[in-house]
């Protein structure tokens, strides 16, 4: 039992380091810095958006979205992942 509960201790606190790593907002997931986000920029926090996902909530067809598009994303192209992103919504992203 001791085992298991330091596993869970030391599974914990690595976690939470890699929680402080993920982008949490707009400009930290804009890589490149060009006010849009590409599909691959987005996928870095949201493995499960799809292609078909992205492309819906890019009306304007430039082949990235702003803040206004990435609000549009339904909310089963926006799923948390625990391992990844813990939390991050659009709404944190859209800051």
């Amino acid at each position: 039992m001791r085992k298991i509960a330091l596993g869970l201790a030391v599974l914990g606190l690595s976690a939470g380091v890699a929680f402080a790593q993920t982008p949490t907002n707009f400009a930290d997931v804009d890589t490149d810095g060009n006010g849009e986000l590409s599909f691959a920029e987005l996928q870095a926090v949201w493995p499960d958006l799809t292609q078909d996902e992205f492309d819906a909530a890019d009306v304007d067809g430039s082949g990235g979205l702003s803040v206004k598009e990435l609000n549009t994303l339904q909310p089963a192209a926006l799923r948390a992942t625990p391992s990844s992103d813990a939390g991050v919504s659009a709404e944190t992203i859209s800051d």
